[in-house]
């Protein structure tokens, strides 16, 4: 028996998506299996607005590697005893802030020190 090897062309080939952390590639099961998480905790982890997985043709989740980074830092920080909706919440202004440092060096404004008071 044969395998056939299809390629696609374009932007989005097999080379792109092998290398792309936003390509959809890992089912809910995987994504839980590689997290050392349960579907449920990455099911509420889109409930809670962290990540917003792809849906397949079929309607099932899909998640990319940057979206499994993100549900381990979510998992890291209930395992310090943080509540789920609280670490979601944490992380989206770590990111805030980290986007909004991020304008100010591009504008070329001086970063403030928080006050030691």
């Amino acid at each position: 028996m044969t395998t056939a090897i299809h390629r696609t062309t374009g932007p989005h080939g097999p080379v792109s998506r092998f290398d792309d952390d936003d390509y959809p590639a890992y089912t809910t099961g995987c994504a839980a299996e590689m997290t050392g998480t349960t579907p449920g905790f990455l099911r509420a982890l889109g409930y809670h607005g962290l990540v917003t997985p792809v849906r397949s043709g079929g309607g099932h989740r899909r998640f990319s590697r940057r979206q499994l980074r993100i549900a381990m830092r979510a998992r890291d920080l209930v395992d310090q005893g943080t509540a789920v909706d609280a670490a979601c919440r944490i992380i989206i202004l770590e990111d805030q802030l980290d986007s909004a440092r991020r304008t100010n060096e591009q504008l070329g404004r001086p970063r403030r020190q928080a006050s030691g008071g």
